[in-house]
């Protein structure tokens, strides 16, 4: 019988953390109000106040064991956070990739530029559709692009671990259709030559990718005349002449994609019809917006996948440490608690003053660890293979406050199961045996 009670009640705790770390935080503030109002206006919460400030005052006498909870916490939230900020970095990296006024064509079915090939007539018809905005000379903004794989050599690595980069081939519209891009360094390259220019984040990656030197790719070698910037995805590319990087890979008038910059956003609907209808093209159209930010999901899933997971193990380990630690203190406080409830303190007060406790404890670890994972995690530069691209994508880890209001929720959720049994075992000890023990 016992079995199925305390069965029925961790299906009951299980469904109260779930909808715990789901609750936004207008919904926590709310509860903490009604807290805070049953223990300011009522006999029993006023009856709890008491009993968990003298359990506080008491907090500097356990202070070792009081720490095995702190640490043990801080550690889970740290770690968790920075997981979920790496997440957040590749998220944002590409979500701030592209706008709602530029658009990319593909052949039709394909799921990213690596898997697409438009042929020469196809390239030529795109840019002819309505809603495309035209430069000083008439002309469509439009930009035929090819997208290959190279290996390079790593920064900091042996000299044969090499990484995969994207180079893209660009047309001269590639500046009017991404007017983020800036050359932060050298310059640009010519058109029709053997020249790149890096962006900042594959520079940071790769060897030899400083102006002025030589790399070789495919069969040919390029020089580097320069570093551009763009502050999203295409910081971790090279890019080329898109005539020069065909001849070498040997890819003829195709190309990957025709990035076309819209008059305005709502141009998109016409755009897209125009070319859906259109019985001599089978393509697929998404502004650069979607695309990229379509393209971070799955990535973005397996890293917040291994981040829950992992966090998860570590709490594991957190509660038991917690449950632990405050069995014990209800244990030397026994005779304490007995005295309350023998001068007419319930056992709901008890409980929630245990409960209360631990939850202080482990707010002060995930403050601790939430802290620590933004000192240390911040800004810090990773890459990893992108989702529908060939090469590594440079980004920073993000710890929001978002992130660190998950933290703080988990930790407090550790708190609430940790204090949870060893409060139930204090409020359930009878008087008479609670007084014998030491």
């Amino acid at each position: 019988m016992n079995f199925l009670i305390n069965l029925a009640l961790l299906a009951l705790v299980a469904v109260v953390l779930a909808a715990w770390i789901a609750l936004p935080w207008q919904g926590v503030l709310a509860l903490v109000v009604l807290f805070a109002a049953w223990m300011a206006f009522t006999r029993r919460g006023q009856q709890a106040a008491s009993v968990t400030s003298v359990g506080i005052s008491t907090l500097g006498q356990r202070v070792g064991s009081s720490a095995v909870i702190v640490v043990g916490i801080a550690g889970v939230v740290g770690v968790l956070v920075a997981l979920l900020a790496m997440g957040e970095g590749y998220s944002q990296t590409l979500r701030n990739t592209g706008t709602s006024d530029t658009a990319i064509v593909m052949r039709g079915s394909s799921a990213s530029e690596v898997m697409s090939v438009l042929d020469h007539d196809s390239v030529t018809l795109i840019p002819q559709a309505p809603g495309i905005a035209k430069d000083a000379k008439g002309q469509p903004i439009a930009s035929p692009e090819l997208v290959v794989a190279a290996n390079l050599p790593l920064k900091g690595g042996k000299a044969d671990d090499e990484g995969s980069v994207q180079v893209r081939g660009v047309s001269e519209q590639a500046w009017a259709v991404r007017p983020n891009v800036k050359i932060i360094e050298g310059r640009n390259f010519q058109p029709g030559m053997r020249e790149l220019i890096v962006g900042k984040g594959a520079a940071k990656q790769f060897a030899g990718l400083e102006p002025g030197r030589t790399i070789r790719l495919g069969s040919e070698q390029w020089q580097v005349v320069g570093v551009f910037s763009s502050g999203d995805a295409m910081d971790s590319e090279v890019w080329g002449d898109a005539s020069a990087v065909a001849d070498t890979y040997r890819r003829g008038s195709s190309r990957a994609s025709v990035v076309v910059r819209l008059t305005d956003p709502k141009a998109y609907d016409a755009f897209k019809a125009e070319l859906d209808g259109n019985p001599q093209l089978k393509v697929d159209v998404s502004t650069t917006l979607d695309y990229f930010a379509k393209q971070s999901e799955g990535m973005s899933k397996v890293i917040r996948g291994i981040g829950i997971t992992v966090g998860l193990i570590m709490a594991i380990g957190a509660m038991f440490g917690a449950l632990n630690t405050m069995f014990a203190a209800v244990a030397a406080r026994a005779r304490e608690i007995a005295t309350l409830r023998a001068i007419g303190f319930r056992g709901l007060p008890v409980v929630v003053a245990v409960m209360l406790e631990t939850m202080l404890l482990a707010l002060i670890g995930g403050v601790i660890g939430g802290l620590l994972a933004w000192l240390l995690f911040n800004g810090y530069s990773a890459s990893t293979l992108a989702a529908g691209t060939v090469g590594k994508l440079s980004f920073e880890l993000k710890v929001t406050p978002a992130l660190l209001w998950t933290g703080l929720k988990w930790a407090l959720a550790i708190g609430f199961i940790g204090g949870l049994f060893p409060a139930m075992r204090a409020a359930r000890l009878p008087v008479t045996t609670a007084l014998r023990e030491l």
